[in-house]
Formats: structure tokens, sequence, C-alpha cells
């Protein structure tokens, strides 16, 4: 269990690295591409699209082929994809490649954080996504160094790809440690393949779809415009914005690698609310009148914000839902996370392009409060249920 549990971590690190590296790159790439910076918007809605359906598929996936074959295939078709990203010189095939990339995250998403989820205690779910928040911040600091030694946003994708690669070989030779734990795996599911239309017919469940819409929502909106608004609002130069813009994916690093501890001693819901409020702090620092350092110090606490609040709603899964219930459950919040992913980071694209970049931490204080509200409501209905 013990080498499985170190695969699922650095299959974790490969799931952040690409995450942030579109944001982090985008100031570089849309004048080359001569389109509005707006733009990023719709590469990151079709990556998410992809990610919705394979989410919505992963039940199934899962018990047909397990959760090692699902994780190789899904980082394979990642690299693939990346590398696709890395030889693209039109935003239309940056679009085609952008397919394949969704459609690997989403089942690996949602089929490593299920069996995480019914297999090892809450410390071990906030480090797992502590590897991925490495990831993330990998990748702009990659993308960052990649600039400054002057050669092109390209070469940085091309170094993810090959990443990814290798870690596709890693998984592959695995695969004989996964089978000897998938009878477990099976003994803890329900044999049913769940409908959509009697997933939401649990109480709680539309509550906690709307509650991970609104947190990917807050994450993915962050990371993807936080370069172009350090560089459009702050006036900090695009390829120092796009180091920078890491601080984010940092907050969530550090913060997930303090939770594991931290969850020793408090609850799923105590670290929710716990992430909730320090998100808040980092939007009013944010909404503040300012400088760049100031700034930087509100994505900083932004991310720590988010750090427990992802694991912490996956882990409670079981206990809120059934671990009969669990992975077809987990499907459909990735999914919802994932909508959340698709429609609000465009939104605010478009809201950057009309109006303004400056109103995005209105922008995020709108989905934290919406959020909470969810959460809360979770929480009720399904102590009142029980």
């Amino acid at each position: 269990m013990s080498f499985l549990l170190g695969i699922i971590y650095l299959s974790f690190i490969s799931l952040g690295l690409p995450d942030a590296l579109l944001g982090a790159a985008w100031p570089n790439m849309y004048p080359e591409f001569q389109i509005p910076v707006s733009y990023a918007g719709m590469i990151s809605m079709i990556i998410a699209l992809g990610t919705i359906i394979s989410s919505l598929q992963s039940d199934r996936l899962t018990r047909k082929f397990g959760t090692g074959k699902v994780t190789a295939v899904s980082v394979g078709i990642t690299a693939l994809a990346l590398w696709g990203f890395s030889i693209s010189h039109s935003f239309i095939l940056l679009c085609l490649w952008a397919i394949p990339y969704g459609l690997g995250a989403g089942s690996v998403d949602a089929s490593l954080n299920n069996y995480v989820a019914l297999h090892y205690a809450s410390k071990h779910m906030s480090w797992l996504h502590c590897m991925w928040g490495i990831g993330a911040t990998l990748g702009p600091y990659i993308m960052g160094a990649v600039l400054t030694g002057g050669t092109t946003w390209n070469t940085g994708y091309r170094i993810i790809s090959v990443l990814q690669i290798v870690l596709t070989a890693v998984l592959i030779f695995s695969l004989p440690k996964w089978k000897k734990q998938n009878t477990l795996f099976e003994e803890t599911t329900s044999e049913k393949v769940l409908s959509l239309k009697e997933i939401l017919a649990i109480p709680g469940a539309k509550a906690i779809m709307v509650c991970f819409f609104c947190y990917c929502a807050v994450e993915q909106t962050t990371m993807l415009w936080a370069s172009s608004y350090l560089n459009l609002a702050k006036g900090v130069d695009a390829k120092t914005a796009a180091s920078f813009a890491g601080m984010f994916c940092i907050g969530i690093t550090i913060g997930r690698g303090i939770n594991g501890f931290i969850a020793m001693k408090l609850k799923d819901r105590q670290m929710i609310r716990m992430g909730q409020a320090i998100i808040l702090t980092g939007i009013i620092i944010m909404i503040l009148p300012f400088g760049q350092a100031v700034s930087l110090i509100g994505f900083s606490l932004i991310g720590l914000g988010c750090a427990p609040i992802y694991p912490c709603i996956i882990h409670s899964t079981p206990e809120h839902f059934g671990a009969e219930r669990s992975q077809a459950i987990i499907g459909v919040q990735m999914a919802s996370a994932y909508i959340g992913t698709c429609l609000m980071p465009p939104l605010f694209g478009l809201i950057a392009n009309h109006i303004s970049i400056r109103l995005l931490p209105l922008y995020l204080l709108i989905l934290l409060v919406l959020m909470v509200y969810m959460h809360e409501m979770l929480e009720r209905k399904v102590h009142y249920e029980s």
C-alpha cells in the first residue's frame, strides 16, 4: 500500500504540472497569435469540457479497468496533448490539443481521489493534494525560467510533456501492484453504477455540487488570471508576472503540507471553514488600494485558504454519502467542479476584456460567498437526514 501511495503522489504532481501553465504563459502567447487576452478562457473551457465528460465516466471506467490502468492511460493522453501544445503555432491547434488534455485529466482525478478517500486517513488526502500543489507551483516556475532564459513558451510545454511521459512509464511498470489492490477496491464499492438522476436524488448531492462548482471557479479563475492581473492592473512586467503568479500555487502547496498535520486534530468541516476564512482575508487584502507586494500577499493567502477545502470535501464524501456511493458522488462532484472551471474563468475573461481586469477580487468574493452558503447547506441537510 505504501508503494501505491507513492505512485498516487507522483500522479498528483503530474496532474498539477500543466494546470497553471496556461495562465503563466498566456501574456507571452496571445500577442503571438494576435488575439484578445480573453481567449485564454476559450482554451480553459475546452479543457474543462473534456474533464467533465471523463469525470462523469470515471465510475464506469474504474469498475471496468481498475484505478491503475485508468491512471496510466490518462497520464499518457495528457503527455501527448502537452506535446501537441509544444509544437502548436496557431490558436486553432491549441484548441484541438486541449480536447485530449481535458479527457485525460478527469477520470484519473476522480478515480484516485475516491481511492484515497476510501483507503487512507484525511492527512493523506491533504498531502496528496499538496503533491498537486507542488506540480502546479513547478509549472509556472518552469515556464518563467524558460521565458527569462530567452526561449519560447513552446519549450516550457515540451519540458512538462517529457516529465509526463516519464511518469506514464512508471505507472505502466506499477500496474501489477494495482491489480493486487483491485479486489479490495471492488469490495468497498457498490456493484450498481448510479445514474445522474439517482445521484441528484441523494440528500446533499446538489449542495455539494454547487459548492464544488464555486470552489473550482475561485481556484481556477485565480490561477488563470493572476499573471495577467499583475501585469495589466499592477504594472508587473509579463515575464516577472509569470513567475510571481506562482505565489498562489505556493500558498496552496504549503497550506496542504501543513494541513496534513492539522487534519489529525480538526474535522473536515472545521478545516473547510478555516480555509474559507483565509480566502476572504486574501480577497480583502487585494481589494485594498496597496501596491504590488501586497497583491502578492493577497494571492498567497487565497492559495493558502484554498488548501484544505478541496481535499477535505473529497475526504468527507464517504462519510456524507456512504462508501458504496462515493465513487459515483465524487465523479459528479468533479464534473460539477470542472463546470465551474469551464464557465467562470472565461466569464471573467469577458469582464476583464469589456470592463476591467481590476474587478478580479470582487468576482472572487461573490463566488466565495456562494461556496460558503452551499457548504453550510450540505452540513445541515446531511446531519438532518442522518
